[in-house]
């Protein structure tokens, strides 16, 4: 085979195409992580764009040696700008080295190494892919990758044994049959070896879990669950529909429930942010991963209403864990959690990222009438931090003492405060764009327009000016329940702000001033959208976060199941033996009453058993007998059937032909001249029949085979 032949030239296009496929996948899969920027983006997409139109046009272009230096000298300085200047980031430029290495490099093939080259680079993009996501779409990239690898690198040998060969087949193969025995190939090793791949990926043991955090998307999300919050941090999250987590409530099967889900209490306020300047911090260690919540200070006993939850976070870059109000317990695969004055929870083990854990919380909440009562005396230590005041406009305490000159009790005013601002202020995301100096009085005094942080922040403080502790709390309010998986979704959208105010001896008592958003209507891919999400939900419970827990789990599943099918066979097998020899007895009982009967159907049912057991053989049979009535139908197969009965009524005359004879040496051993002489005109015509296919040598030996049967 030579490398100009049509076989050759079919499997370097193939080899080509399958290179270009690679290469547009492991750039596809990076840039689905939503991590490139827009210029990197647009630059290596048309570089694509245009090596595809070159490929499929039969074209090429060869950039000079000298070209690429320069080119390469260039990009050298700019990697120094692109790391101290432009991007900021070493993985940003890094990556931007990579994907100019790649440009160049499909332009530039000049050996059969920058092929290996092209390719490793397109693996190593896969590669950051799965550093920058953990989303289920990676994985869908990854087997398209895969498969392409196996077709590319098939092809890459086959081109390259094609070249060195110095022999030359006469025959060319169907070319067009190639790309089809070279994708079939491809595909059968990119199953075996995804296949394999899983089976190792859920055996091999697994002693720690998570992944390298440090790339994780790091926004607003981290800096509006810190302990420093500015005014308008939590209305850009809401602007997001990304997913932060999912949660499991035990024995929630409808969306029953609609939480506030803590992180962060806030108790000082300047003006234009809230803080927690010297914050006391409890450090819980524990060995198994199960941690005792404090209770809330001096609160007063209330029937519990325990609320068992599975939260699985998304990798967001937040070390708060989210929890419904009076948490009692967490557990997780975490040694250290710390615990802050105003009841947030985070994560103090650095080895590992919050990925998924369960919590326990108390939801009760005392009776109107009973919170109506709260009248004891606040302790000095909740006074002294949550009811102080920044330099406030004088007409922010006036409303308030306007509001609830008539209310009777503490309680009563922090419902009319609530109350007011839900019904007389407007709620929106449009913010303007120059901050005013005092955010709160805008809002409460000119716009009385805002989201859910003024409406938290303007009650917190009238409060204040009422002698009730406040503060503000940051979390994520309800999340859409999805059916499918039993979870509650929650998004970035749903993040939101709240009060929560003390009155003692029951403790912080919540309250949300914010009037309802409009609701997110269903659209005709909502249910689509749900049943994509179970899978994203599966795919972070049980390949991101897979780890030993979960193989104990799976392990005891599998036992468990495997028990259950055992001891059904078992059962199935005892009911069938009995059921079997109930059988036999009736049998016995019907031979002696109608031993004719019997008798006549044991024998029809041996006569079907041999009938389908012989059911091939009849139809060969009958498909010989019609090849032999019609010869002419099937030259070859025919002129085999006529030759073996010629040779068989042969053998029975006394002529057998041997192993080694061929048909001519045959006709030589016969010694009848009468006989020999038929013989040799049946075998004259069985060859052009058998190895010419001739249909009319075919159908003159059945007459020959009759003179030979009477000679």
């Amino acid at each position: 085979m030579t490398q100009s032949s049509p076989a050759s030239t079919a499997i370097e296009r193939y080899f080509q195409v399958s290179l270009y496929l690679l290469i547009a996948t492991g750039f596809a899969t990076l840039a689905s992580t939503g991590k490139l920027d827009a210029p990197a983006l647009m630059l290596v997409t048309l570089a694509l764009l245009f090596r595809g139109y070159l490929l499929l046009h039969g074209r090429t272009l060869q950039l000079p040696v000298r070209v690429t230096s320069y080119l390469t000298m260039a990009y050298a300085v700019f990697y120094v700008c692109d790391v101290f200047v432009l991007s900021g980031s070493f993985v940003s430029a890094t990556v931007h080295l990579v994907l100019f290495i790649m440009v160049v490099k499909m332009f530039s093939v000049q050996r059969d190494r920058d092929h290996m080259y092209l390719a490793i680079i397109a693996f190593l993009s896969v590669l950051a892919a799965a550093v920058l996501t953990v989303d289920a779409i990676f994985f869908a990239s990854f087997c398209v990758f895969l498969l392409l690898a196996a077709s590319t690198f098939i092809s890459m040998e086959i081109r390259r044994s094609s070249a060195r060969a110095t022999a030359t087949s006469p025959a060319q193969p169907n070319t067009w049959r190639l790309p089809r025995s070279l994708s079939t190939t491809a595909l059968g090793l990119a199953l075996a070896t995804a296949l394999g791949s899983s089976v190792i990926f859920f055996i091999m043991p697994r002693l720690s879990t998570g992944y390298l955090s440090a790339y994780a998307p790091r926004n607003a999300l981290v800096s509006g669950f810190s302990d420093d919050v500015r005014l308008g941090e939590i209305g850009q999250i809401q602007q997001s529909d990304t997913v932060v987590m999912h949660i499991q409530i035990d024995g929630d099967t409808r969306g029953a429930h609609q939480l506030m889900w803590r992180g962060v209490a806030l108790r000082t306020f300047d003006g234009m942010r809230w803080s927690n300047p010297q914050q006391a911090v409890r450090i819980l260690t524990s060995l198994d991963g199960r941690f005792d919540l404090p209770p809330t200070p001096a609160a007063a006993p209330v029937p519990a209403r325990l609320v068992r939850y599975r939260v699985l976070m998304e990798p967001v870059g937040v070390n708060a864990f989210f929890l419904a109000p009076q948490p009692r317990s967490l557990s997780g695969d975490y040694r250290m959690i710390t615990v802050d004055d105003g009841g947030a929870v985070y994560n103090g083990d650095r080895q590992k990222i919050i990925g998924s854990y369960r919590a326990i919380s108390d939801v009760a909440r005392p009776s109107l009438d009973e919170l109506r009562r709260a009248t004891a005396e606040i302790p000095p230590q909740i006074a002294f931090s949550y009811l102080k005041l920044p330099a406030v406009d004088l007409r922010l305490p006036q409303v308030a003492r306007d509001l609830t000159a008539a209310m009777p009790t503490a309680y009563d005013r922090a419902l009319a405060i609530e109350h007011h601002l839900r019904t007389q202020y407007a709620y929106t995301l449009q913010l303007p764009s120059v901050p005013p100096r005092d955010p709160v009085a805008y809002f409460l005094f000119e716009r009385k327009a805002g989201h859910c942080e003024y409406f938290a922040s303007s009650m917190a403080l009238m409060l204040r000016t009422l002698g009730i502790p406040a503060r503000v709390v940051n979390g994520f309010r309800g999340g859409e329940f999805n059916s499918v998986t039993g979870s509650y979704i929650v998004r970035a959208r749903d993040a939101h702000s709240w009060v929560e105010a003390y009155f003692p001896p029951y403790g912080w008592i919540t309250f949300d001033p914010t009037p309802a958003g409009a609701a997110a209507t269903p659209g005709t891919w909502n249910r689509a959208a749900l049943y994509l999400d179970a899978l994203r939900e599966f795919w972070r419970e049980w390949v991101i976060n897979y780890d030993f827990d979960h193989q104990v789990a799976l392990s005891n599943d599998v036992v468990t199941r495997s028990r259950r099918w055992l001891d059904g066979s078992r059962l199935w097998a005892r009911r069938g033996y009995a059921e079997l020899l109930e059988r036999a007895r009736h049998m016995e009982v019907e031979a002696e009453t109608s031993p004719r009967r019997v008798g006549g159907l044991a024998l029809g049912t041996i006569m079907l058993v041999v009938l389908l057991l012989n059911l091939g053989s009849l139809r060969r049979t009958i498909q010989m007998r019609r090849l032999a009535r019609n010869p002419g139908s099937a030259p070859q197969a025919a002129a085999s059937i006529w030759y073996g009965r010629m040779l068989q009524t042969l053998g029975r005359r006394g002529w057998r032909k041997l192993p080694e004879h061929t048909p001519r040496e045959f006709v030589s051993t016969i010694g009848d001249p009468r006989l020999r002489d038929p013989v040799e005109a049946f075998t004259d015509h069985y060859e052009r029949a058998r190895f010419g296919n001739s249909a009319e040598d075919a159908q003159a030996l059945p007459e020959i085979y009759e003179e030979i049967t009477k000679s």
